[in-house]
């Protein structure tokens, strides 16, 4: 491993469904995924402790299918199962394609295809230099990936959650891909996203780490090299925390 300066040892790295996806309609996208891999290789290059929890909208939301009239809890297991697939796809990739070490848990019972999460388990292989990929939220319905990227976050004693978006490079105050109008905000406390309403995480997820302090950060993922340039002080994307430092 390199000896890159950083002012990060471990992080917590938070895929949204949609990032899997790339340009597709739904479902994933090898070259999109390959991509994810290739920038979480560079971090691991580096000796960052790399824990990632991946969303599943790509394949499925259960919130939407209880709209429909499915039973939440159910539809809500489902979507978990989903983020089973993601998390699958992209530890072969960083396995097969970049031959880093990867290991899958999941919060629910699956051991066929990946581990169950224990936090001690969890731990040793992020202080062995594995990238540990977190699938099933917390294995509860009516939990975001979001609310679970933050316990994680909270559990595995991350100095900062990541949130990498896909078509937006930090958070402002309206949709900009909709609103041409939209304010992009280069600092906010975690009360700042809440009073606002901002769609930065779910509440939940928010009060977790305004609660825990632990610093969340918003970029672009898709654009090369940016994930090593947020880890080494680049000022990009959107920030949240107690204080502006």
């Amino acid at each position: 491993m390199q000896s890159d300066p950083s002012k990060f040892k471990r992080i917590l790295l938070k895929l949204s469904g949609e990032s899997f996806k790339g340009d597709k309609g739904f479902g994933i996208d090898p070259n999109s995924v390959g991509f994810m891999a290739g920038e979480i290789k560079t971090l691991a290059d580096m000796g960052i402790e790399i824990g990632v929890v991946v969303g599943g909208g790509n394949i499925w939301r259960g919130s939407e299918a209880a709209a429909k009239g499915m039973d939440r809890a159910t539809a809500d297991y489902a979507g978990m199962l989903a983020t089973v697939i993601n998390a699958l796809a992209l530890q072969d990739s960083l396995e097969n394609q970049f031959n880093v070490l990867t290991r899958t848990q999941t919060a629910i019972d699956i051991q066929q295809v990946a581990e169950p999460y224990i936090r001690r388990k969890a731990m040793r292989h992020l202080e062995k230099g594995r990238v540990v990929i977190f699938a099933a939220g917390i294995g509860n319905p009516y939990v975001t990936t979001d609310t679970a990227a933050a316990l994680k976050a909270i559990e595995i004693e991350a100095q900062i959650l990541i949130m990498a978006k896909h078509e937006v490079d930090g958070v402002y105050s309206s949709d900009p891909n909709l609103d041409s109008n939209a304010t992009k905000y280069e600092f906010l406390t975690y009360r700042d996203v809440i009073d606002k309403r901002l769609e930065v995480m779910d509440t939940t997820a928010i009060s977790l780490c305004m609660d825990n302090e632990v610093p969340i950060k918003v970029f672009n993922m898709f654009e090369a090299g940016n994930l090593k340039r947020l880890i080494n002080g680049a000022q990009i994307g959107s920030t949240v925390a107690s204080n502006n430092q």
